[in-house]
């Protein structure tokens, strides 16, 4: 009698699995009508694309068009040593910003245009975004483009402490109030290597 009863019971598991088979095989189905033959693969191409763009907020969309700017004109500044400056150790400063933020720049571009979100053009950074997070005015850039040998190297050091700051600051904001995991890496990144480079730049200044 036992026996029976524990078969009866497989035998309802069984059926109930069965059926929980055939719902799920009903689910998928308009699933596998709407992605073509493999239903399984587009649904996990289209999950991961709605999971890259539902995990940015505002705060990721800020830091991207503002830091773009920001590291344009690092850049632009960084590409002036070669020619101006006196000093090797300003020379292999401006070479290591330039390497490190150049492909931050292509990064940033492609997270807004995953998101649908404006790139800043490349003109963005002569207006308005000067003066703001520790960017240079256009007469500050006149002034550098200018100087040459240990003024050029105080000018640039000077400055661009300026606008490491405001790059760290922005990037703590991003730690703060952003929800995108890899801008949040980046943030942590510039926090990191820029801290480090204002110190290094105090120490040539004299000022540490």
């Amino acid at each position: 009698m036992i026996r029976k009863r524990s078969l009866i019971r497989r035998g309802t598991a069984v059926a109930a699995v069965g059926t929980a088979a055939l719902v799920l095989a009903a689910c998928g189905g308009s699933g596998d009508s709407a992605a073509g033959h493999n239903g399984h693969t587009a649904t996990s191409a289209s999950a991961s694309a709605s999971a890259s763009q539902g995990r940015h907020n505002a705060a990721d969309t800020a830091f991207a068009q503002g830091m773009i700017p920001h590291h344009r004109q690092a850049v632009e500044m960084a590409g002036l040593a070669p020619s101006r400056a006196e000093s090797a150790e300003v020379k292999k400063l401006a070479a290591q910003i330039k390497k490190a933020q150049a492909p931050e720049i292509k990064t940033l571009s492609g997270w807004l245009t995953s998101w649908g979100e404006e790139v800043p053009a490349e003109g963005a950074m002569d207006h308005s975004a000067h003066g703001t997070g520790g960017m240079m005015t256009a007469e500050e850039m006149d002034q550098l483009e200018k100087a040459s040998g240990k003024a050029f190297d105080t000018a640039f050091m000077e400055m661009m402490i300026k606008h490491h700051e405001g790059a760290v600051a922005m990037a703590e904001t991003e730690k703060t109030d952003g929800s995108f995991p890899d801008a949040k890496k980046m943030a942590d990144a510039i926090i990191t290597s820029q801290t480090a480079e204002i110190t290094q730049m105090n120490d040539l200044l004299g000022k540490s």
